[in-house]
């Protein structure tokens, strides 16, 4: 075993390299944002959709935008609209006259990485259409279902700011982001930069450091990355705890939970933490890794009650909680 630990940690060390370059051409339109970019990279990684949560002009947008050039993929932008209908999104039938039948005729949908800006602006019809595609990898248009190229992933924002003409993701569907982030305000000398470079207008030339191929093969290293049966039990210890605090000495928490995490938040969590491990240089999953991407898989999936709401108790807190009391091992 020690063996083959060793191994997949040199394979790891070798191939992680290429995250410095990502960095260095993120760096050259963005400032600062590495929690952000670091978790762009984990769902890519990790084959998960992303939800983004955070006030308009936090580059959100552009990051997304920017890692697409990096990484060499096609990338569409979708705004979301009260007014969008499913065929805006994933395409329709279109009568050909002069053939005398019906063509398909694609939507954005058919793209490799998908920014849906402002998801929660569309009505449930449209969630729905994005959800076969979030899912199935794949998009049904009148009889004929088309697989969606590779890779395929949903980045989402959402501005948390405006309310009214929202609509509030289904339950379902928000279970189907691997990670929700929360960016927050640049940091006083970074928004100094910020400043500075951008009241010049010099555009900086984005390189391609890899392709589709090359997510491919990182993502098959990244499977291999070794996971101790103790961390195993960790991460069960901590989606157990989110259904049945009282038996993680998390009593008061008991009437706090409506509903604990799923099983693909375990899923979602395992991964999400080889991703991490292989971003960090490491060919084994530690608790740290758990620990640090933790709060982006679960804080959308713990849906917390009334009791919670009038303690005003937010399902962050419960998680730090959670995380706080099960024993590391």
């Amino acid at each position: 075993m020690y063996q083959d630990i060793k191994a997949i940690s040199e394979k790891v060390k070798a191939e992680s390299e290429f995250i410095k370059v990502i960095f260095a051409e993120f760096n050259k339109v963005i400032i600062g944002q590495r929690y952000l970019l670091e978790r762009l990279l984990i769902g890519i990684l990790a084959d998960g959709h992303i939800l983004i949560e955070g006030v308009p002009g936090l580059a959100k947008t552009l990051a997304v935008k920017t890692l697409a050039e990096i990484i060499d993929v096609d990338f569409k932008r979708i705004q979301f609209t009260p007014d969008l209908l499913p065929a805006d999104l994933i395409g329709t039938l279109i009568y050909n006259i002069q053939k005398s039948q019906f063509q398909v005729k694609k939507g954005p949908i058919f793209s490799n990485i998908i920014l849906a800006d402002e998801i929660n602006r569309s009505p449930a019809k449209v969630q729905s259409a994005l959800l076969e595609a979030m899912q199935e990898k794949q998009v049904t248009i009148g009889d004929d279902t088309f697989k969606l190229a590779f890779p395929f992933i949903v980045l989402a924002t959402q501005n948390p700011v405006e309310q009214d003409g929202t609509y509030p993701l289904p339950e379902a569907q928000v279970d189907r982001f691997m990670l929700k982030l929360k960016i927050t305000y640049p940091l006083y000398q970074e928004e100094l930069q910020i400043l500075r470079s951008k009241s010049k207008n010099t555009d900086e030339k984005i390189n391609s450091v890899f392709n589709a191929d090359y997510i491919k093969k990182i993502r098959d290293i990244v499977d291999e990355i070794y996971v101790d049966e103790k961390i195993e039990q960790y991460i069960l210890n901590i989606i157990f705890a989110t259904r049945q605090p009282e038996n993680y000495k998390l009593e008061n928490f008991k009437n706090m939970i409506s509903y604990g995490a799923s099983p693909r938040a375990t899923i979602s969590l395992i991964k999400a933490s080889k991703a991490f491990a292989f971003i960090s240089g490491r060919g084994f999953v530690t608790p740290e890794d758990v620990k640090a991407i933790g709060m982006d898989v679960l804080r959308h999936r713990v849906i917390i009650s009334y009791e919670a709401e009038a303690e005003r108790l937010s399902s962050e807190d419960i998680i730090r909680n959670i995380f706080n009391e099960i024993e590391i091992p």
